[in-house]
């Protein structure tokens, strides 16, 4: 059985950014968040859209939860929000120390199951959240697979 420094943990929250990102503040915050992914060993998934976050970390639970302190002291964005978090055995985004998708309005609102936020999820629901998330990480791999 493993210890629990062997636990692996996904978490996804959503924030909203204090001030507007261009082109090249998201280039430059990707290259660091690479950087210190791997060297954390995490993986994930990140979305930007309107001004507004949602990633998905995946990795050893206190890597993850280390992170998570340190975004809710960054004043680069505001109102995180936990929407879901479990033990996972496997990594969803296993080769990606960040993933990053911009999703541009006018593109996404054509997209199925297309959601203009994700402010109706409630973690106390987490099927609902669930079903919304993994739509979501199917949406990010396919597209990433075609680039």
């Amino acid at each position: 059985m493993g210890t629990d420094e062997d636990q692996m943990l996904s978490l996804v929250y959503a924030s909203t950014a204090t001030q507007p990102f261009t082109d090249d503040d998201l280039t430059a915050l990707l290259a660091v968040c690479r950087e210190n992914n791997a060297r954390a060993q995490l993986t994930g998934m990140l979305v930007h859209r309107d001004g507004r976050f949602l990633q998905v970390l995946e990795g050893p639970e206190a890597a993850v939860r280390k992170l998570m302190v340190t975004l809710a002291a960054d004043p680069r964005h505001t109102g995180i929000r936990v929407m879901f978090e479990e033990p996972i055995r496997e990594r969803q985004f296993a080769a990606w120390t960040m993933g990053f998708e911009r999703a541009d309005t006018s593109s996404a609102a054509q997209l199925d199951g297309y959601r203009d936020t994700f402010d109706d999820l409630d973690r106390d629901d987490p099927t609902a959240t669930m079903r919304a998330l993994q739509e979501l990480a199917r949406w990010f791999r396919s597209r990433a697979t075609r680039s």
